[in-house]
């Protein structure tokens, strides 16, 4: 038996455990949650699944197509993308819990919806997952990093070494959500660099929570490719739809 396979049984014995002597409740509307988990089936349901999307940015779309116009105008550095889940109500409300109001239940929901979407849809499985890093100034800000808190149990379910060692974010940026594209590439521009002494895998996936514009991950990418990596695809939980992009 493999030690991902052991540390599968222990965390699965001891949330048993955990729901055994305080019962799920839904953490969006306060309902008993249900299947082993802090969310209801009816709010479950209201989340809103990426199902058409370019399959290089994971942009949502109306209706199914080859790549976005995005795409086509300028090529992203990753090979495909896989977010299971549009960025909107409800689960816009997890997200807003977990990474601004350090709820640690959010985040295990989101990682275990993200898990259950890899089950029914399989992406390519990389050699290493490796999470956005924060800056040291924002990590010690928030006290944690939402990206790498994410990836731990999706690691672990998927059998995919966990690398947190190799990105490393350099610069301290002023925060993305009030910047036009423009502004954002030029806000990220040196933001990162791989460790000089990481050894690296040829084919790795970038995890985030949320993918907005995708800035980020693009700067990640280019950083990552121009150090020696051959394939990098990205993962997130949430992908922004095309009003918010603009908004």
């Amino acid at each position: 038996m493999s030690v991902n396979s052991i540390k599968r049984i222990l965390v699965d014995g001891a949330r048993r455990l955990q729901f055994a002597v305080l019962p799920p409740h839904c953490l969006l509307c306060g309902q008993a949650g249900g299947a082993q988990r802090d969310l209801c089936a009816a709010c479950a349901g209201d989340l809103v699944r990426n199902r058409v999307c370019c399959p290089r940015c994971a942009l949502p779309l109306d209706t199914p197509a080859p790549w976005c116009g995005q795409c086509l105008q300028n090529e992203p550095p990753f090979a495909s993308a896989c977010v299971p889940f549009v960025y909107a109500s409800p689960l816009d409300r997890l997200e807003t819990r977990f990474k601004f109001g350090g709820s640690l239940a959010a985040g295990r929901v989101l990682s275990e919806l993200w898990i259950d979407a890899a089950k029914a849809e399989p992406p390519p499985l990389p050699m290493a997952l490796i999470p956005v890093p924060l800056h040291s100034d924002r990590l010690r800000e928030r006290g944690y990093n939402q990206a790498l808190e994410l990836a731990r149990p999706l690691a672990r379910a998927l059998g995919v070494t966990l690398r947190n060692d190799i990105l490393v974010r350099v610069r301290a940026t002023s925060a993305q959500s009030n910047l036009d594209a423009d502004a954002r590439h030029r806000n990220l521009r040196g933001a990162f660099v791989v460790a000089a002494d990481a050894v690296l895998p040829a084919h790795v996936a970038l995890f985030d929570d949320v993918m907005t514009t995708g800035t980020t991950l693009r700067e990640c990418a280019r950083t990552l490719l121009r150090a020696g990596v051959r394939r990098v695809d990205v993962w997130a939980v949430a992908r922004a739809p095309k009003h918010h992009l603009s908004a």
